[in-house]
């Protein structure tokens, strides 16, 4: 927790927002999208798919493949307080939301289900997109499942397995996902090998979003190497997120925004 308290503070030391921006791509990007403050009838969507999860008491046993988990000291959680503790927040969800609106990808890739509260932004950010989530834990990919049929995002496929094996063995390079939303291992190790892995998937419209590049000192050495490739020239630090283009035509930049 110290370590997060110290790195917000630095981050709010460097951030800056629309005004400091001299880049016309994340301008845009920032007026039109970040801080767009217009009402969108899919919020009470994403707020009515969070609150039946709230009210749901029941305990499943989760499979954990990843960093682990800070608030839980069992395998044995309640959904209502994974949802609570472990979910997207509904200030993030809406900003998914709009970033998928936005950028009106046609395919989605999301590497980390949980209970589906970003899947279902991703959804409702483009009905149109066709969109593959990756789940470890069989009894969290099925609280996941019946609430997105509940909603009707029925552009999602959900994907029991583990990360890395689907990467390598789906070949990935053949595969152009416009979008993807890594949210499932916050490690500095899966997190690089996945970005190597989809690397040969990038087009110019490509957008790559880092869920908790600050949660450890080895995520961020990892968000470190992943600006720092050769191959992203737009990255943009929002503390929780980072998100990277691969913009042929842009200067390398660096951005840190406050959201």
């Amino acid at each position: 927790m110290l370590f997060q308290i110290k790195s917000y503070l630095q981050f709010l030391w460097h951030s800056k927002n629309e005004h400091a921006v001299h880049s016309p791509f994340v301008f845009s990007l920032l007026t039109k999208c970040f801080y767009n403050k217009e009402f969108k009838s899919e919020y009470n969507v994403l707020k009515n798919y969070r609150n039946g999860l709230l009210l749901n008491k029941n305990t499943i046993d989760v499979t954990d493949f990843g960093a682990g988990s800070r608030v839980f000291k069992s395998n044995t959680r309640q959904i209502a307080q994974i949802t609570k503790t472990a979910g997207i927040s509904p200030k993030r969800a809406q900003l998914l939301f709009r970033i998928v609106n936005y950028f009106k990808p046609e395919s989605i890739l999301e590497i980390g289900t949980s209970l589906g509260l970003a899947t279902s932004a991703l959804s409702l950010g483009n009905p149109k997109a066709s969109i593959i989530t990756l789940e470890g834990c069989p009894e969290t990919a099925k609280q996941a499942q019946l609430q997105l049929q509940k909603f009707n995002c029925n552009n999602v496929e959900l994907i029991v397995t583990e990360f890395s094996s689907y990467l390598k063995n789906n070949q990935p390079s053949t595969i152009n996902h416009q979008l993807i939303y890594f949210d499932g291992n916050h490690s500095k190790k899966a997190t690089l090998e996945y970005f190597e892995l989809l690397l040969p998937t990038i087009t110019n419209e490509t957008v790559w979003i880092f869920d908790d590049i600050h949660w450890s000192s080895e995520m961020e050495e990892a968000w470190e190497i992943i600006k720092n490739n050769p191959k992203v020239t737009v990255s943009i630090d929002t503390f929780q997120w980072g998100l990277v283009f691969f913009r042929y035509e842009q200067p390398k930049q660096h951005f840190v925004i406050r959201t």
